[in-house]
């Protein structure tokens, strides 16, 4: 493990949970970004994150290229309700075995500022407001099999209109969905 490796990580890490803090203020979820990623402070995401720090992806790719599975992403997904991950469980039907279930409507709005932060914290300069759709692009084959259909249909809705129309308009639209509290 590399010691400079600490700092670099603490400052990316707290760049991206300041990031989505201000962009849930401007939704008006302000305890959630308050709390947003707090996990990422404790001693097996942390120290995970210094281990395969890179500074331009998550240090939890490299683990699991190294290990074929990142303890530290297993550690973050279940104590965080803005990744479509914590939200998978077994179906009460039997039959259809593990599925997704929807998300709430104020965890989606998270996971939108939490792509947004983590394309411009990863892409600096060359961030714009396309990124998060195209790594949504990206990950689309392998997420909708385990993505409730209706978080589906919102997060892609969502992410389209912020590459079409910018983040001032897609926070609007999303202000709108939280005033009425439903999707």
């Amino acid at each position: 493990m590399k010691i400079k490796n600490i700092g670099k990580h603490f400052r990316t890490i707290t760049e991206h949970k300041v990031l989505v803090m201000k962009e849930c203020f401007k939704l008006g979820l302000y305890r959630q970004g308050l709390l947003h990623d707090l996990s990422k402070y404790s001693f097996s995401e942390f120290w995970t994150g210094v281990k395969y720090y890179q500074g331009n992806r998550s240090p939890n790719a490299a683990e699991r290229e190294e290990l074929g599975y990142s303890a530290a992403w297993l550690h973050h997904k279940g104590r965080n309700k803005h990744h479509f991950e914590y939200w998978i469980d077994f179906s009460a039907d039997r039959s259809k075995g593990l599925v997704g279930n929807k998300m709430p409507l104020t965890y989606v709005a998270e996971m939108v500022c939490d792509r947004i932060a983590a394309c411009k914290v990863y892409r600096g300069k060359d961030y714009d407001s396309k990124a998060a759709w195209e790594y949504y692009e990206r990950t689309r084959p392998y997420i909708t099999p385990v993505l409730h259909p209706e978080t589906q249909a919102l997060l892609e809705t969502l992410l389209a209109m912020l590459r079409d129309k910018g983040e001032e308009k897609t926070f609007n639209y999303i202000r709108k969905l939280l005033k009425r509290g439903w999707y």
